[in-house]
């Protein structure tokens, strides 16, 4: 499909860029594109890689589009006047989304599993990969994070995975509608719940998602997917959860710090589950990946000897490390699902949690800043911290009329106790002030990669401030 063709990205070092340049790549296109984090001299290790596997990268000044014949893949966010768009226009280049390119590329392949939902998506994905990896399948996969059990000295970051069988696994993304692109032989659907947009556009796309599918794989404990199930007449579907009736089942669950264990129920047949991976949230995806590897044909026994070894997915409940009884986790958390998620998961077990929360971007406090300051509010109390820094934003035209300043002002009012900062920095400052023994700081956000080595810095800081 791609043999022969010349792709140039706009923003080729995002988490949803860099995986398709890559997959596009292994097909037979030629591929080169830019960044402005690598104009602004940020991430210098990630594009020195892209480099070294023999993908051209310009400055993002137009200077890297030549021919009318290469393909420009850029948000449609982007205006026409940025440098690489305009410079595309007047070479006549066709243009594409990002989504438009993947599913393009999903949509040609033979067998293809897609996996969709509010929250979830990158681990569920992670898992199926791993699981279909685990089983001989050799699938292309599609992510939108780092999966560890594919990390080496060449990958470093595994975000895909090329393989050679005629299956893949990606996630899909409702938050553009471009959900709406995939015709998956097996769709996934992990929940139902706000993020970018309505609830009322939300069932309209997922429901569509499921309908055109062969197999529909869907919690049952999601009150809005049983809805879009229900109203639908699906060729065959599979659910999973923890209620009576899912067909996929986890009973006994048994929490741990950095795991869990269940017995799954499916059909008249009991198995015992270890994950490497903490929370019930996790339980829930690994059961959606379960399912899924078995619709399309993996023994239950496999899939479980496989998501037994799954160990998770770069900033996604991330330990960083423990300094002085101090232990920093990254986390990708940015909506209320995950955040709430997340915070479950440190609430189940002993000692304070300060969180620290960088917003991404301007538009989503508007849309739920209440939802995202009553998640922190209901989850935690007593001595737990909320620390924001302003959101994440790379310029444009946002309105930015409402800030994190809104959040934190109604967490307080609502009882809670947090702390508002501009600069990130001032709240890594503020963190390692007020930090303890037995304290877990968790720094959550998205649509900024730095926030990994801001944990780092942050673990380091409290190792050495506190010795």
């Amino acid at each position: 499909m791609s043999e022969d063709k010349s792709y140039y990205f706009c923003g080729i070092g995002g988490s949803g860029m860099l995986p398709l340049a890559m997959i596009v790549k292994a097909a037979g296109a030629r591929v080169a594109g830019s960044d402005r984090a690598l104009d602004q001299g940020r991430l210098a290790d990630k594009f020195q890689w892209l480099q070294d596997h023999g993908i051209r990268l310009f400055k993002q000044d137009g200077s890297g589009l030549v021919d009318g014949n290469q393909i420009l893949i850029a948000s449609a966010a982007i205006e026409d006047n940025v440098p690489d768009v305009a410079q595309a226009i007047a070479l006549g280049c066709r243009r594409m989304t990002r989504a438009e390119l993947l599913a393009e590329h999903f949509n040609a392949v033979p067998c293809s599993i897609a996996v969709g939902g509010t929250s979830g998506k990158s681990t569920v994905t992670g898992m199926i990969g791993w699981i279909l990896t685990e089983a001989g399948r050799d699938p292309t996969i599609m992510n939108g994070a780092v999966m560890k059990n594919f990390v080496n000295d060449d990958a470093p970051f595994a975000s895909s995975r090329v393989g050679a069988g005629a299956l893949m696994v990606s996630e899909v993304d409702e938050s553009d509608g471009s959900i709406a692109l995939f015709d998956p032989e097996i769709a996934v659907l992990n929940n139902v719940s706000l993020d970018h947009k309505s609830l009322e556009e939300l069932r309209i796309l997922f429901g569509d998602f499921i309908a055109k599918s062969r197999h529909a794989i869907w919690n049952h404990d999601d009150e809005e997917s049983r809805t879009l199930v229900g109203a639908r007449h699906l060729s065959k579907a599979s659910s999973f959860g923890f209620s009576e009736g899912a067909d996929y089942r986890a009973l006994q669950v048994e929490e741990k710090s950095l795991g869990s264990s269940f017995v799954l129920r499916t059909g008249d047949a009991d198995f015992g589950v270890l994950l490497q991976v903490p929370g019930r949230h996790n339980i829930a995806n690994a059961l959606a990946a379960i399912a899924a590897s078995c619709a399309i044909g993996v023994p239950v026994e496999q899939a479980i000897a496989a998501i037994e070894s799954f160990a998770g997915l770069a900033r996604r409940f991330d330990i960083i490390g423990t300094g002085n009884e101090i232990t920093v986790i990254d986390d990708f958390g940015h909506n209320p699902d995950k955040i709430g998620a997340t915070l479950a998961t440190l609430k189940a077990f002993p000692g304070r949690v300060v969180a620290f929360f960088q917003p991404h971007g301007f538009g989503p406090i508007k849309k739920m800043g209440t939802e995202l300051a009553g998640v922190f509010s209901e989850n935690l109390n007593g001595d737990d911290r909320v620390i924001l820094c302003d959101p994440v934003y790379f310029g444009g035209t946002v309105d930015r009329t409402l800030g994190s300043k809104s959040i934190v002002d109604a967490i307080n009012a609502a009882g809670g106790e947090a702390e508002y900062f501009a600069a990130r920095q001032d709240c890594g400052d503020r963190m390692v002030e007020i930090a303890k023994a037995g304290d877990r700081i968790i720094i959550m956000g998205a649509r900024d990669d730095t926030l990994h080595s801001f944990a780092q810095s942050v673990l380091a800081a409290v190792t050495k401030g506190q010795s």
